[in-house]
């Protein structure tokens, strides 16, 4: 691994953990972190009353950075992975679901998108 991937991903480990906490912050319950499966990995699971979130993490300089970071390749590959967390989540399966996007910008509180993308 490069220096420059080894820092990419460093950042983008952090900007998971700093998601994840302001999730909490808004009364979310994190589930799981960085769930991987056999179609993706969802970066972070987590749930508020009835509502089971999909959660997308970006780490860019801009908020318009991070709303273009994410392609149609990567929606596709967030519900098939989302679909096999059902599959092995029955307890979730009447719950309402939604697919959020978290921007982690430098120095920022990180920005959180309900419904990002469906």
């Amino acid at each position: 691994m490069t220096a420059d991937r080894r820092a990419g991903h460093a950042r983008g480990l952090v900007a998971e953990g700093l998601a994840a906490w302001m999730l909490r912050f808004k009364g979310y319950r994190v589930l799981a972190t960085r769930y991987r499966t056999s179609l993706g990995e969802i970066d972070i699971v987590a749930r508020r009353g009835h509502v089971l979130a999909f959660v997308e993490v970006k780490a860019r300089p801009t908020l318009e950075a991070g709303l273009e970071a994410i392609a149609a390749e990567g929606y596709r590959r967030i519900e098939a992975a989302a679909d096999l967390y059902l599959a092995r989540h029955p307890q979730f399966s009447d719950f309402t679901l939604r697919f959020d996007l978290v921007v982690v910008r430098p120095r920022r509180w990180p920005y959180h998108i309900e419904n990002a993308f469906s």
